[in-house]
C-alpha cells in the first residue's frame, strides 16, 4: 500500500541554476461526485470522472535559484510571481501560497528558487466552469518537471503519482486531470491501485459506446457561486445523509465498473444523472443550505429528458458545484444533439454561450 511519506525525498543527486517548463492541464467532468472530504484533501468517497480536452489551464513555470546572499528572511520563504493572462494577479496569490506551504514537505526544493508562474485558461476565466482542477494539475505538472532534473532516475508511474498527489492538495479534483481519460480517485474495493492520495486511470475495460464520448457546457450563470466548493465539502461532516451518501457512491462506482464493460448507455445515463441530482440534494439539505441551480438549469434538464423520451438519442446531463449544465453524448449521435442544443438550449444560456468538449487524455508537456 502506497503512503504519503512514500513521496517525501531523499537526497536530489543533480542541480540546477534556472530555467522553465509548460504545461497544459484539462478540466474534469466527474461521473460519481465527490463531495466531503477529511483532513489534507483526503475524499469522504471515490469518484470516477471523464478527463475533458479543450477546457484546459497553460502554465508556464520559470524559476531561478536564489542569490545565497539575499537577505535571510527571503531566502527561507517562498517566493513567486503570478501572471493571469499576461497580467499580476494578487488576489490569485494567497491560494498559491497555501498551496506551497502543504507540498513543501513533498517537494524540499520550493524555497531555493524564485518562481514566475504564467497562467491562462482556454476558456472564459469565471465561467462558471472549475479552473482550480486543470490550473493547479497544470501548476503540479511543472513543478515535477523541475523535480525530474534534480532526480534524473524518477520513473514514470512515480512521476504522475506524484504529480496527481500535488496537484490534489491544491484543489481536490484537480488529481483527476493529470492523465487518463477515465480517472478514478479514492479507495475504492473493486478498482485495482485506486488510492485517496492521487487519482488512476481507470484499470478495467471501456466499450467502445463510452469512448469518444461528447461533452457541451451549457454556461447557464457566470457568476461567482454564493457558496464555495470549500465551504460546501465541510457541510458534509455534520449532514443527515452524509454516511449514506458516501455509501451510494461506492455502489454507484460498483455498477460503473459494469456499465464501462458492457457499454450499456441507458444504466450509465441513471447513474450520471443521479449523482448529479444527489450532489444538489446535499447541498439543499445540509445546514445551512443553500441552492446552486438556477431556473435555467432545470429547464435544460426538463428538456434533455423530453428530447431523449422522443427520439431515444442517449444523451444526459450532468452538473458540476454550480448552475452549468454538461451535456453528454457518444460521438455518433454529435450531430442530432448540437442541432438540438442549437434550437432548444442556448436560449438558457447565458449570453447564449456553451462550450463543445470531448475526452481527452490529461496534461500534456508543450
Amino acid at each position: 500500500m502506497i503512503s504519503a511519506t512514500d513521496f517525501i525525498p531523499s537526497q536530489y543527486t543533480h542541480s540546477i541554476e534556472e530555467g522553465n517548463f509548460q504545461w497544459s492541464a484539462p478540466s474534469n467532468i466527474a461521473l460519481v461526485k465527490y463531495w466531503g472530504k477529511k483532513d489534507n484533501q483526503i475524499p469522504a468517497n471515490p469518484s470516477v470522472s471523464f478527463t475533458l480536452n479543450n477546457c484546459k489551464t497553460i502554465t508556464k513555470l520559470a524559476f531561478a535559484k536564489k542569490n545565497t546572499s539575499t537577505a535571510l528572511n527571503i531566502k527561507d520563504d517562498f517566493s513567486f510571481d503570478l501572471l493571469f493572462e499576461g497580467q499580476s494577479k494578487e488576489d490569485f496569490k494567497p491560494k498559491i501560497q497555501k498551496f506551497l506551504e502543504r507540498i513543501e514537505i513533498y517537494l524540499p526544493f520550493l524555497k531555493d528558487y524564485h518562481f514566475t508562474i504564467d497562467t491562462e485558461n482556454t476558456f472564459p476565466h469565471s465561467s462558471g466552469i472549475a479552473s482550480s482542477a486543470s490550473g493547479m494539475a497544470a501548476l503540479a505538472m511543472n513543478l515535477m518537471s523541475l523535480e525530474k532534473v534534480l532526480n534524473p532516475e524518477m520513473t514514470d508511474e512515480y512521476f504522475y503519482q506524484k504529480a496527481s498527489l500535488l496537484a490534489r492538495l491544491g484543489s481536490g479534483s484537480a488529481c483527476r486531470s493529470v492523465k487518463g481519460q477515465v480517472v478514478v480517485w479514492g479507495n475504492h474495493a473493486n478498482i485495482s491501485g485506486s488510492s485517496d492520495l492521487f487519482g488512476v486511470e481507470f484499470p478495467n475495460a471501456v466499450h467502445a459506446n463510452l469512448k469518444n464520448f461528447q461533452d457541451t457546457i451549457l454556461l447557464v450563470d457566470k457568476g461567482e457561486k454564493q457558496v464555495s466548493s470549500t465551504v460546501g465539502h465541510d457541510l458534509m461532516h455534520n449532514h443527515p445523509f452524509a454516511e449514506r451518501r458516501f455509501a451510494q457512491a461506492h455502489e454507484n462506482l460498483d455498477q460503473l465498473i459494469s456499465i464501462f464493460e458492457s457499454g450499456n448507455l441507458d444504466e450509465f445515463i441513471k447513474i450520471v444523472e443521479s449523482e448529479a441530482l444527489t450532489l444538489h440534494a446535499m447541498m439543499m439539505t445540509s445546514m445551512p443550505y443553500f441552492i446552486l441551480m438556477k431556473p435555467n438549469t432545470l429547464e435544460i434538464i426538463n428538456a434533455i429528458w423530453k428530447f431523449r423520451n422522443k427520439t431515444k438519442i442517449p444523451v444526459c446531463f450532468t452538473l458540476d458545484a454550480g448552475a452549468n449544465v454538461h451535456v453528454l453524448y457518444p460521438e455518433n449521435v454529435a450531430e442530432k444533439v448540437l442541432q438540438f442544443i442549437k434550437n432548444e438550449l442556448v436560449g438558457y444560456c447565458q449570453n447564449g454561450q456553451y462550450i463543445c468538449d470531448e475526452i481527452g487524455n490529461g496534461a500534456v508537456l508543450i
